[in-house]
């Protein structure tokens, strides 16, 4: 049987502590329920420090991911408080593990949701939307886990940066978006590698908050999902994110 408690202290230790430990399900067998009861009580161990939820974001955006996960669901996770780094503002390269940056789309919620959503509905509860970088950071050794793994894991996430605030635009398909490290392309893709259609994935997350009771209130965020691989980021480099009609997002590793 496994040890919820037990495991999120140990992830919430690494993370901590910048140390990687053994994948949780070569020791021990965890359901994907068992997975986001960890993940609960690991964010629950942050909240108790004193940081606040203000947000959720998605996961296995792309068909591709989850062909290579076998899975034929989106994951998600929780985002905190402490997690949010000002835009243009700069984070310490050694609180991380072996970090990674996507480029993404960022909404923010107008209003309560407590209910699912369908792609169609979801536009009237978004008050903006912007360019966004999130950065994962697995606590699991050479970044390799299982499906559960990974949601116990809070899906990998660590950080994000958000850009400018822009007005919702009814239509996010087709518009190009880039990974720079250091100004430089280092990948590149498009709003239609988010699940095909970004809007489509916000309503997914309304889905999941409702199966797992995580309510999504007025004012937080909600992270669409990566639209190209992640890349590995070093102590002295900087990453931004573009995304065109959105503009730019950067944040600096010391």
């Amino acid at each position: 049987m496994a040890n919820i408690k037990e495991i999120a202290q140990s992830l919430h230790q690494a993370a901590h502590q910048a140390k990687p430990i053994t994948q949780i399900s070569l020791e021990q067998n965890l359901s994907l329920d068992q997975a986001y009861e960890v993940q609960k009580e690991l964010i629950n161990l942050r909240i108790n420090e004193g940081e606040t939820l203000i947000g959720l974001k998605m996961g296995f955006t792309s068909e591709a991911k989850m062909q290579q996960m076998g899975v034929h669901d989106l994951i998600w996770g929780r985002l905190t408080s402490a997690m949010l780094i000002p835009n243009q503002n700069t984070t310490a390269r050694s609180q991380y593990i072996h970090p990674r940056v996507e480029p993404e789309i960022c909404f923010r919620i107008a209003k309560d949701i407590n209910r699912e959503l369908n792609e169609s509905e979801v536009i009237e509860y978004v008050d903006a939307v912007a360019a966004a970088i999130e950065i994962i950071d697995s606590r699991y050794q050479n970044f390799k886990f299982s499906l559960e793994d990974v949601v116990a894991d809070n899906c990998s996430s660590i950080g994000f940066a958000v850009g400018d605030w822009m007005p919702v635009q009814t239509s996010l398909n087709d518009l190009n978006m880039e990974l720079l490290i250091d100004g430089k392309t280092v990948a590149s893709g498009s709003s239609n590698d988010i699940m095909n259609n970004p809007w489509k994935s916000l309503a997914a997350a309304t889905r999941l908050a409702a199966k797992y009771g995580e309510p999504i209130k007025k004012g937080m965020f909600i992270m669409a999902g990566a639209a190209t691989n992640a890349e590995f980021i070093q102590a002295n480099q900087s990453a931004s994110a573009t995304v065109e009609s959105m503009g730019e997002v950067s944040v600096s590793f010391k």
